[in-house]
Order: C-alpha cells, then structure tokens, then sequence
C-alpha cells in the first residue's frame, strides 16, 4: 500500500482553500492518488463554492476509507460552521487544534509519508508565542529544544537557533548549550533525510559581530559553541556577519544558521519569494509547511501563489519514508 501523505487545510480565515485549489490542478495523479486532507467538507466545499471553483470531493471517516480517484478526500473534522471565511477565533481555534491532534496521531500511528499544514495564524493555537513547529514538538513529548525549523529550496537552506520569540528575548534564550544542541540535531537529521553531512555557516547576533568584544553573546557563547561543534566533526563556520552574508557568500553553504527568525528568514525571502518550504527536523515524523502566512488581504481575491504548497508536496512524496 503506497503511503499517504496528509495535508491539513489549516486556517479557515486564509487564502488556503485557493492554494489548495490550485495546487491539485498542478500536481500528478499519482502525487494526488496518495494525498488526504484533514479539513471540514461543508466548509472547505462553501469556500470553493465562493472562490467559483468547481472540485469533486469525498468525505471520508478514516485513512482507509481513502480512494484513489481525481476527488479530494476529505478525512472531516465534524464541526458547524456560518460564514465560511470569516470563522470566529474560538471555532477556528478548535478546528485547528484538532486538526493538528489527529494529523500528530495518524503520522505517528500510521502507513504515512508525512504531514503537510497549510497556513495556520498562532494566535489560533493554545499557548500564545508557539507556532506549529513548537506545538509538534510538545506533542511528540520533545522536551530540550532539539526540534529545528530549517526554511530550504533547492539553492540553499536557513534555520533560526530560536524561532517564535520577541528579539528583546532572543540574547535571554542563547548560551553555548542550547546553540550545540540545535547545530547538532540539525546536523544529524539533514544528513538523515538528505543523505549528506551539510557545511553550517553560523550568523553572529549584533551588527558587525560586536566587533568581538569580550562581553559580546559572539565571544561569550557563538564561538566556543562554534570551536566545540568543530571537534565534533561538524563542518560549522563563522560567526559570520548578517548584513553582507547574503549578497553572495549564501552560496558557499548548504545551511545558513541565525541566532533568531527575521534574521535568516527575511533575506531568504527577499532572494526566493514563494519558492521555499519550512520543514521541521527533529520530530518523529517529517512535518513540512508553505513558507507564508494566512494572507488574510487576499482572500478571496484569487491572487495567491500555490508554488510554496506545491514544492512542500514534491518534497513529502521524495523524501517522506
């Protein structure tokens, strides 16, 4: 039996009902013959029938109920909705967690590839200032931040060292150990999926890399962090410098690390626009994301691009186990 590969609809209030229209009519039928949503069917058909998309769907009970034809089948969270994109926070809350809940129990339980969420606002989940790369992680009983978010394409992959967090808090999170432990999951779980030892570039925290001064989180925590990985046999460099790092040296790394999220992930952006995937290493299955929000400016407006759900798809179906 070929294994499945689960996509959660995510946020109600979002542009995701038209990436996943768009997507299906992109992808193979044999990508699509092993796909299964985790969505609300009278939901996500009112959301289409708006959008004026017209797309067979089956709703089924359980993944075994799963058939191989051009519907979408739809493994229903049975809740009640009114206004299909303007869902209240508490419905929406609910419908998001418990989509996330059986989405952690069938890729852990199941014959399954991997999961895919689309865009899901955090706000949305239990606990203020986690995202989904962090609610996993709690699911899956990780309890000493060695889960990673790494944002890649085919040129180049970044990962921030912390993720979900205000800057004022991101020099509070960082000290030596905490650094090793991520480089060193990260390490080992790229070359587990990838199949190859990867060469690190690690950004220092402050413009300029403080100058190294002797107080500075570069000479206090980054470098002996970075000499300890080195003994290790880790192929780790730097701390580089952030501001000029990305104009052309990005291209001599397989991973550029940051020491917090805007500082990898806005210049990536910048460079790639929608043609990346969050991908979350560390977890006891492989979890994958698009690399955008909810997009709530565009919905309805039939402006969103599906290349980031599309290249997140591909990506599950080769490298899902």
């Amino acid at each position: 039996m070929n294994k499945k590969i689960i996509i959660l609809s995510g946020d109600p209030n979002s542009i995701n009902s038209e990436i996943i229209f768009k997507s299906w009519k992109k992808l193979t039928k044999s990508i699509r013959e092993k796909i299964i949503f985790i969505s609300n069917y009278n939901l996500l058909e009112k959301q289409f029938r708006k959008l004026n998309y017209n797309l067979k769907m089956k709703k089924i009970k359980d993944i075994n109920q799963h058939e191989k034809n051009e519907k979408l089948n739809i493994l229903d969270i049975n809740l009640a909705f009114k206004n299909p994109f303007e869902v209240n926070q508490k419905a929406a809350s609910k419908f998001v967690i418990e989509s996330l809940n059986t989405a952690h129990k069938l890729a852990s339980n199941n014959n399954i590839k991997g999961i895919i969420n689309c865009a899901i606002d955090k706000n949305l989940l239990k606990k203020s200032k986690i995202g989904v790369t962090e609610y996993l992680a709690s699911k899956c009983g990780i309890k000493n931040d060695s889960e990673v978010m790494l944002i890649r394409n085919k040129t180049l992959s970044v990962s921030p060292i912390t993720t979900h967090i205000d800057i004022k808090d991101v020099s509070k999170k960082l000290n030596k150990k905490f650094i090793i432990r991520k480089i060193k999951s990260l390490n080992q779980n790229y070359k587990n999926l990838f199949n190859k030892k990867p060469l690190i570039g690690v950004l220092g925290l402050n413009p300029h890399n403080a100058e190294f001064r002797k107080n500075s989180e570069e000479r206090k925590m980054i470098i002996p962090s970075i000499k300890a990985l080195k003994k290790k046999g880790i192929k780790v460099k730097g701390p580089l410098i952030s501001d000029t790092v990305f104009i052309k040296d990005y291209r001599n790394y397989d991973i550029l690390i940051g020491m917090y999220h805007d500082q990898v992930l806005a210049p990536f952006k910048s460079i790639f626009k929608f043609n990346a995937i969050n991908v979350t290493l560390g977890l006891k299955y492989l979890r994958v994301s698009p690399d955008h929000g909810t997009a709530k400016y565009l919905i309805a407006q039939n402006k969103a691009n599906p290349l980031s759900l599309i290249e997140s798809i591909k990506f599950v179906n080769k490298f899902g186990k």
